[in-house]
């Protein structure tokens, strides 16, 4: 006797079709329906299990496929309206699954593109599979010019605001390239370089520092306490510096800074025998009101063109405010002053170590005034203290 289950006789039923069982075997029955013809034919215990596991398969397939279908709605309605970003592997497998489906199942299924878009993705692929533009032979044409000839043009230009495009041309000839004129004027078209009328009128910081750097010059006040007999007063320092060697020279001290004393700071630097100032065409300084005097003075008796920095702009005078910033640091910081004498002291004592035992960074971490011990690996190693040991400098003894 076989048993038949509910679910694989709804299946048969659905044939349109009857169940029924005679010697052991089951035998299947189909009435005609539109036309059909009535067929009688033995199905085995065998095929029947095996009908009764295809539609279990196939239950656990729809139930799957359900799944995924409820999964996918809840991370489109997580991700919302964004657009989702696929690369090229992801757009191939979608445009290869997209293909087999067609376009009316795609419009019924598709959820993070449109149907039009995953054909199109595969229209691609198949145009992709055909493309043998890699393989073509590359058009004869004029070739490119080297990268070496850019960028010689492009620093001639730079560093020679005058010159044209004819004297570009000729310094390339010197060195043996050959270009016409008008390809160094494209060279420089396309690099948004001017022509030589406007960049003469256009000089850039950096052009200007280069071509006055042995000649500038930066100046500034810094204030410290000292007590006194008076109680404590404000002590106004006054700082001149040299850019480029980093020399700096102490030029007065007063707590009170008033026209008189600044005009006569001023003739002590400009002195045409031992002023601090005598070879400099350039002064830095800000628009500080006490420097008003020194301003009138160069304009007026001297060569020398003071510079205003902007306002509030200390960035703009960073050598002077560097130096400043190491002296309050180093000494004035980390010590109590009573009298002015005390203060020129302490100032002189780190002046000289300033310049004669202090690397500088910006000097490729070398001193300003090198003694003749500097390098030497023989010799016992001292150590000299200034200001009771604040700053100190390590050298070997002369033999």
């Amino acid at each position: 006797m076989v048993r038949i289950s509910a679910a694989a006789c709804l299946n048969l039923a659905e044939l349109g079709g009857s169940i029924g069982t005679e010697s052991g075997d089951v035998w299947l029955t189909r009435s005609p329906v539109e036309g059909n013809f009535t067929m009688d034919s033995v199905l085995h215990p065998w095929q029947f299990l095996l009908i009764g596991l295809a539609g279990w398969i196939n239950r656990s397939q729809q139930e799957a496929i359900e799944y995924l279908r409820t999964e996918n709605q809840i991370l489109r309605e997580v991700v919302g309206k964004k657009r989702i970003l696929l690369n090229d592997n992801q757009r191939r497998q979608l445009a290869v699954k997209g293909k087999m489906l067609g376009l009316q199942r795609l419009r019924e299924l598709a959820g993070i593109v449109t149907p039009e878009t995953i054909l199109r993705w595969h229209r691609r692929l198949v145009a992709r599979k055909w493309d043998f533009s890699e393989q073509r032979q590359p058009s004869p044409g004029r070739p490119p010019v080297a990268q070496e000839i850019v960028d010689l043009v492009l620093k001639f230009a730079r560093e020679n605001p005058t010159w044209g495009y004819n004297r570009i041309q000729g310094a390339l000839a010197n060195i043996g390239h050959d270009i016409s004129d008008q390809t160094v004027g494209s060279i420089l078209k396309a690099n948004g370089i001017e022509p030589a009328p406007d960049r003469k009128r256009a000089t850039s910081w950096e052009t200007f520092l280069k071509a006055h750097w042995d000649s500038l010059a930066a100046i500034d006040f810094t204030t410290t306490e000292v007590w006194t007999q008076y109680g404590l007063v404000t002590f106004f320092v006054l700082v001149v510096m040299q850019l480029k060697t980093r020399r700096v020279e102490i030029a007065g001290v007063t707590a009170s800074p008033d026209s008189a004393w600044v005009r006569q700071i001023a003739r002590n630097l400009t002195d045409s025998q031992d002023g601090f100032l005598r070879n400099s065409t350039h002064v830095f300084m800000d628009r500080d009101t006490k420097f008003s005097p020194l301003c009138e003075f160069l304009e007026n008796c001297t060569e020398i063109e003071p510079v205003l920095l902007p306002p509030r702009s200390p960035n703009c005078n960073s050598y002077v405010e560097r130096f400043m910033r190491s002296l309050k640091e180093e000494t004035l910081d980390r010590m109590i002053f009573f009298g002015e004498a005390s203060l020129r002291k302490a100032l002189s004592e780190f002046e000289a170590h300033y310049h004669a035992e202090r690397n500088h960074q910006g000097l490729d971490n070398k001193l300003i005034d090198p003694g003749g011990s500097i390098g030497k690996t023989a010799g016992v190693i001292e150590c000299r203290e200034r200001l009771g040991g604040l700053l100190r400098y390590y050298h070997r003894r002369a033999a």
